[in-house]
């Protein structure tokens, strides 16, 4: 999306999202948890998909343990394209249409070669000073996979941006939203309300505070853009109107210098 309200097609009529983190890079929650939102408000079902084991700056267990414990009700996958460890088992879970979703340097374009079992896509090594890659890949691309399928492979997303994902932050919050069943008051927003069931879970350490700093940005980036989306929908709705009484007035002063 950027820094305006127009949203950015990335791919279309998918079955599967993968999300793809690098484990040679420091896993960031709130990137994985934006683009599983994403996932689940586009109707599709999110993989989590850990590249580069081989490579890997953490326990790749541990790492998986972390993650699954950010994306509630979604299955994490740990692989390697250099090795081919898991491959086998990712391919096995990918029916129908799957697009790659990450930044750049994660190993989109290596696990896509991996799957297709040839090199289709070029592929560069990640800066060493920082660990991002270099987008090496510009455009969205579709492919065959061998035994069904197909896979879109998409460029590294610098930022992602939410619009209006109100049902993909329900799934990616999940634990959250349970928790702010129990508040006193329907319109909570978790901050100093009394009776604030989600508060009282950060200090009693069943919730970590920078999940719900998390949440409460998801939360509010959306709600601004879609505010954004609709005035200006408004905007050209009245505008279109404004036109078409221009036009039957005109059409009335026309009608009346011929009578």
């Amino acid at each position: 999306m950027g820094r305006t309200s127009h949203r950015q097609v990335l791919a279309a009529n998918v079955d599967t999202a993968c999300v793809v983190v690098s484990l040679a890079a420091p896993i960031k929650p709130g990137r994985i948890e934006r683009l599983l939102a994403l996932a689940w408000d586009a109707g599709t079902t999110p993989l989590i998909v850990l590249t580069k084991v081989d490579a890997a700056e953490c326990d790749p267990g541990t790492a998986a343990d972390e993650v699954s414990a950010l994306a509630i009700g979604v299955d994490v996958v740990t692989v390697s394209a250099r090795t081919r460890e898991g491959i086998d088992e990712l391919a096995r879970r990918l029916p129908g249409t799957t697009v790659l979703l990450g930044p750049s340097g994660a190993g989109k374009s290596s696990l896509t070669n991996a799957l297709l079992g040839e090199d289709r896509m070029d592929t560069n090594e990640v800066r060493a000073t920082d660990g991002k890659g270099r987008h090496t890949t510009v455009h969205r691309e579709l492919f065959p996979v061998p035994g069904g399928g197909v896979l879109i492979d998409t460029p590294g997303l610098r930022g992602i941006g939410v619009h209006d994902v109100g049902d993909g932050i329900e799934h990616v919050f999940g634990d959250i939203e349970e928790m702010a069943r129990g508040c006193g008051f329907r319109d909570c927003r978790h901050r100093s309300e009394p009776r604030c069931a989600v508060q009282d879970a950060v200090t009693d350490g069943r919730l970590d505070l920078e999940r719900l700093d998390r949440y409460r940005r998801m939360l509010r980036e959306s709600e601004w853009a879609a505010s954004r989306g609709d005035a200006r929908q408004a905007g050209k709705r009245t505008a279109a109107d404004k036109a078409i009484t221009r036009d039957i007035k005109a059409l009335y002063r026309l009608r009346g210098r011929r009578d």
